[in-house]
């Protein structure tokens, strides 16, 4: 796997940098997955072992409250995306993960990477820091539509490169927590 591995070891750089013993056990618990646009990557009720980094692609993770389809977040190119809900406890996930296009992955198994954290502590220490920011990142959502308006929301989603041609506009509402009527009444006033 060694080449595409390359940009996996750039995102973990951006937390800590891990030796070369380190990456080399590392990589043993990856695999590299091709999942076509719409198709689920974790359904509901799955119990989440798996932490995947996007290289291409976008995914979405949604759920269904009073018939309708909710989507939480959507994560992108050069982020990882797991259902920490489901993963830390090992109990089922009421939500599933989705992937919007055509994408490409690499797969971290959890259970093989929790068995390097002792021989390995320098791994111990990136995948705490990764978690941590992913905290963060959860707390400052919730923020967000506790404090933003669905505008300023849809304008933070619109930094993202095509999200427009990317991203169904009827997920994009929900996920901002408005229908698409007022999502289209948003976007006529932005223009």
């Amino acid at each position: 796997m060694g080449s595409s591995m390359e940009e996996l070891y750039r995102y973990f750089d951006q937390f800590y940098l891990l030796n070369q013993a380190s990456r080399d056990a590392l990589e043993k618990t990856c695999s590299e997955i091709l999942i076509l646009k719409n198709e689920l990557l974790q359904p509901f009720g799955h119990t989440c072992k798996t932490i995947y980094y996007i290289k291409s692609g976008i995914a979405r993770i949604f759920y269904y409250k009073d018939g309708r389809d909710i989507t939480e977040y959507f994560a992108f190119e050069n982020k990882i995306v797991a259902r920490v809900e489901s993963l830390f406890p090992g109990q089922p996930s009421k939500k599933a993960i989705q992937m919007l296009e055509d994408s490409h992955l690499i797969a971290i198994h959890v259970p093989g990477l929790y068995q390097l954290y002792d021989t390995f502590p320098q791994i111990e220490r990136l995948f705490r820091l990764i978690f941590e920011a992913g905290y963060v990142e959860t707390v400052n959502r919730m923020e967000s539509l506790q404090f933003h308006t669905a505008e300023e929301r849809y304008l933070d989603l619109l930094k993202k490169p095509n999200i427009i041609q990317r991203i169904p506009l009827k997920h994009i509402a929900y996920y901002l927590g408005i229908t698409q009527v007022s999502l289209s009444r948003i976007r006529s006033a932005l223009k």
